[in-house]
């Protein structure tokens, strides 16, 4: 990859951050078709609930370590019992971030928590005289290859103490049984390690950091290599997946080729798993960062919305119905030509 192309990378990623309290407005793109839209119906709309968001500064004491976070949630108080669904960024990227995603989410009742990952953060490349090389040293890092899945299982965690906290103003409306994990890239290894993705280092037994409370994960263009064929790092994930890439998926800094971001859906056969591959769909197609230099096509985020948004209801709040429009053929003719749909049931 040039660096001029990942100089467009950078500069996107630069956003300024809002205030720490904010209504939300639904992110801007270009707008998808009507018929889409339809084909798509109840998710791929925005939910009945407005979207807010919060920002919030949290400290493990345990790690010494501070984790920004931004909440995205229904403003409607009489929306209870809200599954939590936990955003990890990819590389460079911040809390700021995959917006669009935390936003349709919290129209249809849930509680998006988008983490922020120090190390791996826009601290990665911002203000580096050699922003490649530091963040192909921030993706290598063991401090944030360990550091990212425990900071899933202290966010959860954090939600535990909060909902025990008078003074937070979501107390009591989330529902922590049920809990489901997603990200982008590095926040797609992240998500599978809480869904039990084994880390295999050279030397030494295989690490184990999957958080048990996790239910459900959806992973947005998953990182992987040839070593991964024969690690068995996906071996141990038993909790539904859904898996999102895309034609020209290619990474940006790393080795992962579009073919190779299939071997995470292919590998887990003990998990019951689905695969969406949309046709040119770029590595940031999955992301608001941009689009590297193609325009994004106005499908692809109505698409992954819809399936995600199916997928969490059909896994964390039994919604048999969203189960069987996901697998069932609905959501395939609603993707058409702009991509492709697998299903694969876990090996008993």
């Amino acid at each position: 990859m040039k660096l001029t192309r990942c100089s467009i990378v950078l500069l996107a990623l630069s956003a300024a951050l809002p205030a720490a309290w904010q209504d939300a407005p639904a992110p801007r793109d270009a707008p998808p078709t009507a018929a889409l839209l339809d084909a798509l119906g109840r998710f791929g709309r925005a939910g009945p609930f407005s979207a807010a968001a919060r920002l919030e500064e949290w400290h493990d004491a345990r790690r010494q370590r501070d984790l920004p976070v931004k909440l995205w949630f229904p403003r409607d108080d009489a929306a209870v019992d809200c599954p939590v669904v936990l955003f990890s960024h990819g590389l460079g990227g911040t809390r700021e971030h995959y917006a669009y995603f935390g936003h349709h989410l919290a129209s249809h009742g849930y509680v998006v928590v988008h983490l922020q990952h120090p190390g791996s953060d826009d601290t990665a490349w911002r203000g580096q005289p050699q922003p490649l090389v530091s963040m192909r040293r921030a993706s290598a890092d063991p401090a944030n290859l360990l550091g990212r899945p425990a900071d899933v299982s202290f966010a959860i965690d954090q939600l535990e103490r909060l909902d025990a906290d008078a003074e937070w103003p979501l107390r009591g409306r989330i529902d922590l049984a049920a809990i489901a994990v997603a990200g982008h890239s590095f926040g797609a290894y992240t998500a599978l390690c809480a869904a039990g993705r084994v880390l295999a280092p050279p030397i030494g037994r295989p690490l184990e950091v999957a958080d048990p409370r996790v239910r459900a994960c959806i992973a947005l263009s998953s990182p992987a290599n040839e070593r991964d064929r024969s690690s068995g790092a996906y071996a141990a994930i038993t909790v539904p997946c859904l898996h999102l890439t895309g034609t020209r998926d290619v990474s940006p800094i790393g080795e992962t080729s579009a073919e190779l971001r299939r071997l995470p859906f292919e590998a887990s056969l003990r998990a019951d798993r689905s695969l969406i591959v949309l046709t040119d769909a770029e590595h940031l197609a999955f992301s608001d960062a941009g689009a590297g230099l193609r325009a994004r096509d106005p499908a692809h985020h109505p698409l992954i919305l819809a399936a995600s948004t199916a997928f969490l209801a059909a896994t964390l709040r039994e919604d048999e119905a969203a189960g069987a429009w996901l697998l069932e053929g609905d959501f395939t003719r609603a993707l058409g030509r702009h991509g492709t749909f697998e299903h694969r049931a876990a090996a008993r």
